[in-house]
């Protein structure tokens, strides 16, 4: 195993792990008024993907190596589409499988997040904890299960983004700010693992680590997604494509939703370009 991959394996190990498990230790001692800094964080790391997707992976998807980009289209958009499709997919599994197990969509439990207990269900379980403690920990144990299968395809972005990287760039390229925003990316999605679990009775410590666990996947995709580009110049770019995609999904049907439910104003667009300035600044200066 060549050192560039140990390195890789390492940076997604503390993105995947880290970052989900960071979600869990936070949620812990989570503030009510740390709503704003939340939405603000998640528009400016959709910001910063954005530009990172359309400045940095697509082009280089497209021109690598010297080809002709129109020979390349078809299966650039090809790639894309599948790596949006696949992890919209998943989170329509996911979905699916953490409401019904505690029904809290009603007129007090809407559906949408519009702030961070809502978006974590903390406001939920303090309103229906109660005598439904299996029920709260089989939602969490779901909700492990689902983020888990959710953070192969987001290992193999990083991984393939970092297919063009060398030792020089290992901490500077494309792969290692996907990899920092996927962990920040994890950080509610660890909180709204960690929640139920403890709500149920579970020991913090233990539900932390069964949290920080559901990352592991994250260095599978990772190795996964390197591997496949660099077996030839196609595969190459279909995981560049691949990662282009699902970080699509990622900013428009996650982070931006998000963000902007959790604060009704003007500010979390601001975050927003200002994350794609300081994208444009890291790929280009």
């Amino acid at each position: 195993m060549d050192n560039t991959l140990l390195w890789i394996i390492l940076i997604t190990f503390i993105a995947g792990v880290g970052g989900t498990g960071l979600g869990g230790s936070v949620s812990i001692f989570i503030k009510k008024d740390s709503t704003k800094t939340v939405s603000l964080l998640l528009g400016f790391a959709g910001g910063v993907m954005l530009a990172v997707v359309c400045f940095d992976l697509l082009i280089d998807a497209l021109t690598s190596n010297g080809a002709d980009s129109s020979q390349r289209l078809p299966i650039v958009i090809l790639g894309t589409a599948v790596g949006y499709a696949l992890i919209a997919l998943l989170n329509n599994i996911i979905d699916k499988k953490t409401n019904p197990e505690i029904e809290h969509i009603d007129e007090f439990h809407p559906k949408t997040a519009d702030n961070l207990d809502e978006l974590i269900h903390a406001d939920h379980l303090e309103k229906h904890c109660g005598d439904r403690t299996n029920n709260l920990f089989a939602a969490g144990m779901i909700m492990a299960s689902a983020i888990a299968l959710h953070n192969f395809p987001e290992g193999m972005v990083i991984g393939a983004a970092y297919t063009r990287s060398s030792d020089l760039t290992l901490w500077t390229g494309s792969g290692f700010v996907l990899a920092v925003l996927i962990g920040l990316h994890n950080i509610p999605e660890g909180m709204a693992i960690t929640v139920p679990l403890v709500a149920c009775g579970m020991k913090k410590w233990r539900a932390v680590l069964i949290t920080a666990a559901s990352g592991l996947p994250t260095v599978i995709g990772a190795i996964l997604g390197y591997w496949l580009g660099t077996i030839s110049d196609i595969t190459q770019v279909l995981a560049l494509s691949f990662a282009s995609g699902a970080m699509l999904y990622v900013v428009f049907g996650e982070l931006l939703p998000e963000s902007i439910l959790m604060w009704r104003s003007k500010l979390p667009a601001v975050a927003v370009m200002i994350g794609i300035a300081v994208g444009m600044v890291i790929i280009f200066a």
